[in-house]
């Protein structure tokens, strides 16, 4: 059951805006300059299909040397978007310092990104300084796929007194590489729905593709599952993107992705079937499968260049018989019949022979 107390829908957000669901989040991945956030900014406006302007003002990197935002300096800029068009304004904060500068520069909205949401240390601090103030906080999941992690990021901002919460789903780190920038796991922020039915979801399809390429099809699937709303990045000129420039739209693509997207008219996750919830549970899972099989094919063909290479039999009785004995084991102990386990080893281990035979011959 939840446990939050008095989450406010968007739409309760701003008395004085019509914030309703699914809400458009928009504007580049980083402040890069005054020119460039204003131009992106009215462009935006001009679409009429864009609430809230979000422009990433600290950018600390994985590693040191590459732009990393212009702090305080991008806050003034913010302030005159909020002059000049009819956009309300969203940044990143990751700590107390960052809390009290966007709100001195009359910031409307903070989102908590994901490497700060997996330290509890880190969003304590931020939930203390919050206590102070009475403003909108939007939390993203942490890189890797922690429920738990996320709930407690959650619930720590609700208990410093903040009601004007909302989740935002950018995907989760791969443990391999896919097509995909962090693969989605839709099965988390559908759980978390059914954890706290109240809680607006964002989707954030940039994060999730890593191009935009794909950013349609994980729209869709976000407004498919009754997601609150979208935040898509975009940017005046994106081949000149000082990060994360493969991923963001110009305002001109995103207006004509919006007009290509299916808006439904039901918006909360609890109508939908509960079979599709389970389903896409399914399909995500199945995805994971397929990704760790592809992985452990190229494993098998490195092993047949070897055994070749040192004049080796493809098939070893005493490694295969270890296989099924283990994995039978390790199965049951999950609960798996242990002849659906070996039915499927057999299965892999007649495709791995098949392709080391390849290599051999």
């Amino acid at each position: 059951m939840s446990n939050l107390t008095n989450i406010l829908p968007l739409k309760l957000w701003f008395t004085d805006l019509e914030l309703e669901s699914p809400v458009i989040i928009a504007g580049p991945c980083s402040a890069e300059t005054e020119q460039q956030v204003l131009s992106t900014a009215i462009q935006l406006d001009k679409t009429d299909k864009v609430k809230i302007f979000r422009a990433g003002v600290w950018k600390p990197r994985t590693r040191p040397g590459s732009f990393e935002g212009k702090g305080e300096e991008a806050l003034k800029w913010l302030q005159k978007v909020k002059h000049e068009t009819n956009l309300i304004t969203c940044v990143e904060v990751a700590s107390p310092e960052h809390v009290e500068l966007a709100i001195k520069y009359g910031v409307d909205i903070l989102w908590i990104g994901a490497r700060t949401v997996a330290n509890p240390f880190a969003i304590q601090a931020l939930a203390d300084t919050l206590k102070n103030y009475d403003i909108p906080v939007m939390i993203k999941n942490p890189i890797n796929p922690d429920i738990e992690l996320w709930q407690g990021a959650i619930e720590r901002i609700n208990r410093a007194g903040i009601n004007k919460i909302a989740a935002i789903h950018r995907g989760f780190y791969p443990f391999e590489k896919t097509n995909l920038r962090n693969i989605p796991k839709w099965e988390i922020p559908i759980e978390l729905k059914t954890r706290f039915n109240n809680l607006p979801i964002i989707g954030d399809p940039s994060h999730i593709s890593g191009s935009t390429e794909y950013i349609k099809d994980i729209s869709q699937k976000g407004l498919d599952l009754n997601f609150d709303g979208l935040m898509i990045e975009t940017h005046i000129n994106p081949k000149e993107a000082l990060s994360d420039a493969k991923q963001q739209l110009t305002p001109s693509e995103l207006s004509d992705l919006i007009s290509k997207l299916h808006f439904r008219a039901d918006n909360t996750v609890n109508n939908i079937a509960e079979i599709e919830l389970l389903r896409e549970q399914i399909d995500s899972v199945d995805n994971q499968m397929l990704e760790l099989l592809a992985k452990r094919m190229d494993i098998i063909e490195k092993i047949g260049n070897y055994k070749k290479k040192n004049d080796i039999a493809v098939f070893q009785l005493r490694r295969w018989e270890k296989i099924i004995s283990s994995r039978k084991k390790f199965g049951k102990d999950l609960g798996l019949d242990k002849e659906f386990i070996k039915k499927i080893l057999q299965l892999i281990h007649k495709e791995s022979i098949m392709r080391q035979n390849k290599l051999m011959n």
